[in-house]
């Protein structure tokens, strides 16, 4: 049943049917989605409709749900501010978010070592871990996409695994997509290059361009891990789809199939993105790694063609116009650390002050630019300053 609400009724667990306002005044992926949480509540409010229309029947009924609870007007503080989507905001979220990191690391170099002895996936070893890189992406995922970034040369193929598929829930969360579906897309996600084990190192780490041959045979590594999942018992088929469609293009130029348009699923269509995000970002044997504000520009462009236009938006809503963890300039002439987003003001981010452009580290200062006269003015490489991002990328 549709049902028009004013907006201060409106809680986590209903189900938006229309926001009445137009595409281009919200930030929303979808005109139609689930309220996750208070911090969905507080974006729509900001938006300052009146009124907006529920689907009872795919959320929660405020006439049969218990009332949500209002701040006491005699409080001179007013109501909280909307939650801000940062990692200081859950006590130990940074470290739980390191230690994290390094298990996937080293569960998914395991991992791929067993293949390359020929072992059997075993799907019961993964869950668990996928599962908590579920959890840490919803709890914040500025604690641990960040983390990311960081990947040595020699173990890139395992580290581009787990960077893949933390990007990937926190694109299908902005998608609104259900938890179930998330986790088999995450899935996926970190077993999407499992085919990589069955292509020689040299081939794999040359610093190089490649023969003819030999990008073939890398190629094929596509091939190889579809037939490596469909082997693997409890494999779901969302998850395969992403490995086995990552490197399909929208316009039909991708391999091996050269499927075109939506006959590639959505979420080998969302792994293409992510895939190319996370591998231009990164520095290999045999190029330099992009700013990740350059790197998203790139995939604005090459949406006319390779990608599908409205999933590039949605994944730049995931991850941040400014991405946690890149480096800015400040019109101050200060160089700063993303730190955390604010979905209502994209360009106003969380950062963490830490050099100035004369040449010297500063005291780190934690800035919140909503509420600051100073404002980020371009992206900076770290390497170009000598910054090790190490250093500030697990804090």
């Amino acid at each position: 049943m549709i049902k028009l609400i004013p907006v201060a009724r409106l809680q986590p667990g209903m189900y938006v049917h229309d926001l009445h306002c137009g595409w281009l005044e919200h930030d929303f992926v979808r005109n139609r989605f689930l309220v996750a949480d208070a911090h969905d509540v507080a974006r729509i409010r900001a938006l300052g409709v009146a009124e907006v229309s529920i689907d009872t029947a795919r959320g929660l009924d405020p006439d049969a749900a218990p009332a949500a609870t209002t701040p006491d007007r005699g409080d001179p503080a007013g109501p909280p501010p909307p939650a801000v989507h940062t990692a200081s905001k859950v006590a130990g979220t940074p470290e739980r978010a390191r230690n994290l990191h390094r298990e996937a690391n080293e569960i998914v170099r395991n991992l791929l070592a067993d293949v390359r002895l020929g072992r059997q996936i075993e799907i019961e070893k993964v869950e668990p871990l996928v599962a908590r890189i579920v959890d840490s992406i919803f709890t914040s995922a500025d604690a641990l996409l960040p983390l990311a970034r960081l990947k040595q040369h020699d173990s890139y193929t395992f580290q581009h695994s787990v960077s893949v598929c933390a990007l990937m829930t926190a694109f299908a969360r902005t998608l609104g997509l259900p938890r179930e579906t998330i986790r088999e897309i995450a899935i996926g996600a970190l077993l999407h290059d499992v085919g990589k084990a069955r292509i020689p190192d040299e081939i794999l780490n040359k610093p190089g361009k490649l023969t003819e041959a030999e990008f073939e045979r890398m190629k094929s590594h596509v091939v190889q891990s579809k037939l490596i999942l469909m082997a693997t018992p409890g494999i779901s088929p969302i998850a395969l789809e992403v490995a086995a469609q990552h490197h399909e293009r929208f316009d039909g130029s991708g391999y091996p199939n050269r499927l075109a348009g939506e006959s590639i699923s959505l979420y080998g269509r969302m792994a293409a993105i992510v895939d190319v995000y996370d591998a231009i970002t990164s520095e290999r044997v045999y190029h330099k790694g992009m700013p990740p504000t350059e790197a998203l520009r790139k995939l604005l462009e090459w949406s006319s063609k390779h990608f599908e236009p409205r999933l590039v938006q949605a994944f730049i809503r995931s991850v941040g116009i400014y991405p946690t963890g890149a480096l800015v300039r400040l019109e101050s002439k200060r160089l700063a650390v993303v730190q955390a987003q604010h979905a209502e003001k994209p360009t106003q981010p969380l950062v963490k002050v830490i050099f100035h452009t004369a040449g010297h580290y500063l005291q780190p200062e934690d800035l919140d630019l909503r509420r600051s006269q100073d404002r980020i003015v371009g992206h900076e490489d770290f390497a170009a300053w000598n910054i090790d991002p190490a250093r500030w990328l697990a804090l």
